[in-house]
């Protein structure tokens, strides 16, 4: 697997502030709101469920106890609660919220790496809407999978979260303007340097690759959400021209002021 560490900014004239902005919002919620994903409540109540997105109505299940066939262990698998307003709000709110510290820290690293590139090139409000408006057709590729592949009816019960599938989306977007941008990536603990097609090409093979993999089995068993990943990469692909179609306009670089040799 190819980890990406950082890419070349060199030509970059904007500030990233909503990129900087998103990483702070899914960093403060992952702390504050879920405490570092042990408020149940919180996470339960605001992450997609792919039943109540196709019915429109929220979702409350008991918590349940069930017993692992393999340890014998006890473990207690939390209920749905209550989602304030309409189930629909999760398709916004489930994309700054987050299972785990590894699943924040990968999600926000590839963010920081391409998204201030994607941004500087739309413009802030452009990019801002692209990322939210690809984060929710990716949750939709999300649900709209499991209800088609799903093995059992439970399947619909399985809560889902977190950025990837909007930042898959400007994944997507960096790939159409930026294909041969260099990125420093790690890969079998060596550093190089590829063109951006390889390294974000290898990861959506690899997401291809284990998607086909999950519907092969039948149903969405947890985990990761192959699906909503490669729904918001191609989304990225198709809306990134259309959304940078009469964007604002790049100030010209600063030059340096020119000299006379030998003063």
């Amino acid at each position: 697997m190819v980890l990406p560490l950082y890419d070349d900014n060199t030509d970059r004239i904007r500030t990233p502030f909503i990129t900087y902005a998103i990483v702070a919002i899914n960093i403060i919620v992952f702390v504050f709101l879920q405490g570092l994903g042990m408020n149940v409540g919180f996470t339960y109540a605001f992450s997609t469920v792919p039943l109540e997105i196709i019915t429109g109505e929220d979702v409350v299940t008991a918590s349940q106890v069930i017993i692992h066939p393999l340890t014998g262990q006890r473990l207690v698998m939390p209920g749905l609660r209550p989602t304030p307003f309409t189930p629909y709000i999760t398709l916004f709110t489930s994309m700054f919220m987050h299972g785990s510290i590894a699943h924040i820290a990968g999600n926000m690293l590839f963010l920081w790496i391409f998204g201030d590139n994607v941004e500087d090139r739309l413009g802030h409000l452009r990019f801002l809407i692209f990322y939210l408006l690809t984060g929710v057709l990716a949750a939709l590729a999300h649900v709209l999978t499991t209800v088609a592949f799903a093995g059992s009816p439970d399947a619909l019960l399985i809560p889902s979260l977190g950025a990837s599938g909007a930042i898959s989306g400007v994944l997507g977007g960096y790939i159409v303007m930026f294909p041969h941008r260099r990125v420093v990536v790690m890969q079998f603990y060596l550093l190089t340097d590829v063109p951006a097609w390889v390294a974000i090409g290898m990861w959506f093979v690899f997401q291809l690759i284990s998607g086909l993999g999950v519907l092969g089995e039948g149903a969405e068993q947890g985990g990761v959400a192959y699906a909503a990943h490669i729904g918001g990469f191609i989304a990225g692909l198709i809306l990134v021209k259309f959304f940078a179609l009469g964007g604002p306009r790049r100030p010209p670089r600063r030059m340096p002021p020119p000299y006379i040799e030998g003063y």
